[in-house]
C-alpha cells in the first residue's frame, strides 16, 4: 500500500439524524489516532458538496485538538454540526469541468481524503466522485459513511442514525398508547412516520410487543399494498375488540397503482432528485374514517422529532456511529477509496464490525424491509423484526446539561 500523505476533509449531507455528529467525532478521533502519520489537518465542509465549492472550510484539527470535551458535547448535539445540503453531482462524463473545480479545490488545501457522511444520495456523490478521479492523475481517496434515519441504504446490516429514531419512535408509541387507553369512548389514533419507500421506521412502533410494553392495533407499511377498504374492516375489527385504537402508518404507504396514499393532498413537486413531497397520510386516513365509520378520529405527525431528538438517543447507536466514523479514516489511510462504509452484524451475541463496499454498488438503491418481517396480512410486522430491532435502541447516555436544558456544541 503507498502512503498517501495530504490533509482530509469531511462534510455531511442529506436530512440529519440525532446520531450524525457522532460519526463526525469519529472521524475527527480517526484523524487523531493517525496522529499526522496520513492526514496532517481535517478540515470540515460547510453544508456539504456546497461549501466545498464555496471554499468555506473550518480548519476541524485547530478547533478540536485533543479536547475530549468537546467531542462527547458533539456527540451529544442534534442535526448536522456542520450544516448540510441536498446537491446532486452532475455525472462526470457530463461536466467535467465542475469535477475539474472540485480538484483545484483539493489541490489548494491539499486534500488527500474525502470523507462525506450520508444517505443514498450522498452516496452518489461518492461515487461520481470517484468515477472521475479514476480518470484524473491527480491522487486521493473517497470514503462514504453512511448514516440514514430511513435505514434503507444497501450492503449494511443497519445506518446509523436509524437505532436513535427507532427508539424515538417506540417510546412515543408507547406514552400515545398509554395515553389513548384512559378513556371508553370509541376512537381511533392514527400516527403517521417517515418512510418514503421503505418501512423500517414505522415497523419500530411495534417493538413494544418484545419489550415489555404495549404496540400499535395495526402497522402499514410501503413494502406492502394498501387497499382502503380493507384498512377501514381493520379499524372496525379493533373497534369490536377495544375502544381505544392506535395505528401507525408509514407515509409512503401506496395503492396497488403505486400512487400514494397521501399524494392527493400535495402538489406533485419533486426535490432535486426527484422524490416526491410527502405528507399527509394521516389526515387522509383520518377523514376516510370519520366518513365511513364516524366514531372519534384523530391522526398526528412526529414528523422532524424522529430525527433530532437526541435526549432519547440510543447508546448503541451513538457508539456505532462513532465507531464508523473512526474506521472510515482507518480504511482510507490503508488504501480503501471509492467504497461505503457497512456494518456487518455477526452470529450469537449482538455485536458488529465495519466493513466496506463499492460505492456504485451502493449509490441510488432502496433497501426495503425484509420480507420475513412483513406480516402476511400487510398491516403488522413480525416478532422476528422485534427481536432484530431490540439490540439497536439499547442504552442511553448520560447528558451534559446547563440551567435545564441539554448543552450543544456549534461551531
Amino acid at each position: 500500500m503507498k502512503q498517501l500523505l495530504g490533509n482530509a476533509v469531511v462534510g455531511q449531507s442529506g436530512g440529519p439524524t440525532a446520531a450524525i455528529n457522532a460519526t463526525l467525532a469519529g472521524v475527527v478521533r480517526g484523524v487523531l489516532e493517525d496522529n499526522g502519520k496520513n492526514i496532517a489537518k481535517l478540515y470540515g465542509m460547510k453544508n456539504g458538496i456546497e461549501g466545498l465549492l464555496r471554499e468555506d472550510l473550518i480548519d476541524l484539527s485547530a478547533f478540536f485538538g485533543t479536547s475530549v470535551e468537546k467531542l462527547r458535547l458533539l456527540e451529544q448535539t442534534p442535526a448536522a454540526a456542520l450544516g448540510s445540503c441536498r446537491m446532486k453531482l452532475p455525472k462526470p462524463q457530463e461536466d467535467r469541468a465542475f469535477y475539474d473545480r472540485l480538484i483545484a479545490i483539493f489541490k489548494k488545501y491539499d486534500i488527500r481524503y474525502f470523507f462525506y457522511i450520508g444517505g443514498n444520495d450522498s452516496m452518489d456523490t461518492v461515487a461520481k466522485l470517484t468515477a472521475y478521479l479514476e480518470t484524473s492523475d491527480y491522487e486521493m481517496r473517497a470514503i462514504g459513511i453512511p448514516k440514514t434515519i430511513d435505514n434503507d441504504l444497501l450492503g449494511t446490516d443497519h445506518t446509523p442514525g436509524y437505532g436513535s429514531a427507532a427508539k424515538y419512535i417506540a417510546v412515543t408509541m408507547q406514552e400515545i398508547l398509554r395515553d389513548c387507553a384512559v378513556y371508553r369512548i370509541p376512537a381511533v389514533t392514527i400516527v403517521e412516520l417517515m418512510g418514503r419507500d421503505a418501512g423500517w421506521l414505522t415497523a419500530a412502533s411495534a417493538v413494544g410487543r418484545v419489550a415489555g410494553g404495549l404496540e400499535p392495533d395495526y402497522v402499514y407499511l410501503p413494502e406492502c399494498v394498501f387497499d382502503l377498504d380493507q384498512f377501514l374492516a381493520d379499524v372496525k375489527a379493533a373497534l369490536a375488540r377495544h375502544p381505544n385504537v392506535v395505528i401507525a402508518v408509514s407515509e409512503g404507504v401506496r395503492f396497488a397503482s403505486g400512487r400514494y396514499v397521501g399524494e392527493g393532498s400535495q402538489s406533485g413537486a419533486t426535490d432535486k432528485f426527484g422524490h416526491a413531497y410527502l405528507a399527509g397520510v394521516g389526515k387522509v386516513l383520518e377523514y376516510a374514517v370519520r366518513d365511513s365509520i364516524g366514531c372519534k378520529v384523530r391522526s398526528l405527525e412526529l414528523s422532524l422529532p424522529q430525527r433530532c431528538a437526541a435526549h432519547l438517543a440510543s447508546d448503541t447507536d451513538l457508539t456505532e456511529s462513532a465507531g464508523v466514523g473512526k474506521a472510515a479514516v482507518s480504511a482510507a489511510c490503508s488504501g480503501v477509496s471509492g467504497e461505503v462504509m457497512a456494518l456487518c452484524r455477526g452470529e450469537g451475541d449482538y455485536a458488529v464490525t465495519y466493513q466496506h463496499h463499492p460505492a456504485s454498488s451502493i449509490a441510488n438503491g432502496v433497501r426495503k424491509l425484509n420480507a420475513e418481517f412483513c406480516a402476511p396480512e400487510g398491516n403488522q410486522v413480525t416478532d422476528a423484526f422485534c427481536q432484530w430491532l431490540l439490540p439497536l435502541i439499547q442504552g442511553e447516555r448520560e447528558l451534559i446539561f446547563q440551567n435545564g436544558l441539554p448543552v450543544h456544541l456549534t461551531f
